[in-house]
């Protein structure tokens, strides 16, 4: 078998699709994307595609090795996501060949079921509250929220009030009845962070996530020794040798990966392995589409270490398309009781709704987060 045509699709929200075409008619899908810089990726990916036409597609580890080595300069965002996008696709076209999921080509199940968890917006108590109870209705109890708005270096305690706030009406309105994550987002100095995260241990989060700039790293562990809440982070870090400084620096107790940013089915098995290793636990970050959901199911399920996994039903960012607009087979995907099972489907099991993804990729928008200032007009981290 050879692999015969790349083909990139940038569709509403905020995604792309890539389907990589082989001589013998099996078709593989992957999701390559940096949000708010997808066409910045499938350059990427078109010029990547040089080291892929005409090689057989079942050779992914060797593939997976051009790609990241072939060009000498390596890394960073776009690459990696554009590496991350066809990996995923030729997983897809193994699993195809061969009858079989993605994970049973990984070793087979380790569990059952992940834990599912959403997304929860709104800056406000009584919307994140309602935004919750909505949510309960169809089967959650696990959730995450923006911890904060945008923060200064050093600001005030009014700040600082203002997002325990909507932690403490969360807790007084479910009490332990359900589980949630708090997201700074990289909003968070390391000055603020120590002074929010102590503010916020009576509220026991599940977890914080990006507490500082993932170029922060070096805090990681400071913050770790303040605290009992578990620190995660991941998301903004793009290959096996990015955290392996994380892993050596110490800090992070939840590790989140993007399927779609770094490096794919192939480089995030070994991230996985890795954090085991350090005794972290894995969920994959994945704000995205259907594609990097199944990507990141099948590493969760062959993962003993995996505790959840996030989705993007009805998250904020979905304006113009939900999670699976674009699939065919949904119900495979269905979460039930507030969990994710494996599918028998051949691959990532996504069976694509091709036409419409060449309808909507015609007037794809392009998609970019909001730039926001503080009160002194400098640039604020989003």
């Amino acid at each position: 078998m050879k692999i015969t045509k790349l083909t990139t699709y940038r569709l509403p929200p905020r995604w792309m699709f890539l389907k990589v075409e082989t001589d013998e008619g099996i078709t593989g899908w992957g999701e390559p994307v940096i949000e708010g810089r997808a066409r910045s990726v499938e350059a990427a990916v078109h010029e990547l595609s040089e080291y892929v036409v005409g090689k057989d597609p079942a050779r992914i580890n060797d593939i997976w090795q051009v790609l990241y080595r072939g060009g000498f300069y390596r890394g960073g965002p776009i690459l990696m996501s554009a590496i991350a996008g066809i990996d995923q696709a030729l997983w897809d076209i193994k699993g195809k060949a061969l009858g079989a999921p993605v994970y049973q080509l990984l070793g087979g199940l380790v569990r059952d079921r992940i834990k599912a968890y959403s997304w929860v917006g709104g800056d406000r108590p009584a919307e994140v509250i309602d935004g919750i109870r909505m949510l309960q209705q169809i089967g959650f109890d696990t959730f995450k929220l923006n911890g904060c708005e945008e923060m200064g270096t050093i600001d005030t305690s009014r700040k600082v009030d203002a997002a325990v706030a909507v932690v403490a009406e969360i807790r007084e309105a479910f009490g332990d009845s359900i589980e949630f994550g708090l997201d700074f987002h990289g909003r968070v100095a390391a000055p603020m962070a120590k002074v929010l995260i102590h503010e916020l241990e009576p509220f026991r989060p599940l977890f914080i996530e990006e507490p500082v700039l993932a170029e922060q790293s070096e805090h990681y562990a400071r913050l770790a020794a303040q605290t009992h809440i578990p620190l995660a982070a991941g998301e903004r870090m793009f290959s096996r040798f990015d955290f392996k400084r994380v892993f050596a620096e110490g800090g992070i107790s939840i590790l989140q990966p993007d399927l779609s940013h770094a490096g794919g089915i192939t480089e995030c098995v070994k991230i996985a392995g890795m954090a085991e290793a350090y005794d972290v636990a894995l969920a994959p970050h994945c704000p995205l589409g259907p594609l990097a959901l199944a990507s990141c199911l099948a590493v969760d399920f062959v993962s003993r270490n995996a505790v959840f996994q996030e989705q993007s039903m009805g998250i904020h960012y979905n304006q113009g398309a939900e999670l699976f607009d674009y699939v065919l087979n949904k119900d495979d995907f269905k979460i039930d009781g507030g969990y994710f099972y494996p599918s028998d489907k051949p691959g990532l099991g996504v069976e694509v709704d091709e036409e419409l993804v060449i309808a909507r990729s015609k007037d794809a928008p392009d998609w970019r987060n909001p730039i926001w200032r503080l009160h002194d007009g400098t640039v604020a981290e989003w």
